[in-house]
């Protein structure tokens, strides 16, 4: 996969979680740019912004969703317990009580 591909998914990883401690118009640029796919020019345009201004806001924005996520954790943690419920499905018996150990020290 690619490195752009790779940080698009981090980002809307980020986005689901931490998206509504964004502003609205944060929200309106962060979605049209990753999520539907919309250019620079295209959003500056439809909001009647400079070009610059967008790349500027969107900047701001993912730099807020990683701020977010080096205090809080919130994606990581969500991560490594869809990881070991994965795990868990696939552990035999013996695994199983190592894998719930770990999935207690999550929390």
């Amino acid at each position: 996969m690619s490195d752009a591909l790779e940080d698009k998914l981090r980002m809307n990883r980020l986005y689901d979680v931490y998206g509504a401690l964004l502003t609205d118009k944060q929200r309106e640029y962060f979605v049209r740019y990753y999520l539907d796919d919309y250019s620079l020019a295209e959003i500056a345009a439809l909001s009647g912004v400079s070009r610059n201004a967008v790349f500027d806001q969107i900047q701001k924005t993912t730099a807020h969703l990683m701020h977010y996520e080096t205090i809080l954790h919130l994606v990581e943690r969500r991560d490594a317990r869809l990881s070991l419920v994965e795990a868990m499905k696939k552990a035999t018996s013996e695994d199983l009580a190592a894998l719930i150990d770990k999935l207690e020290r999550l929390e």
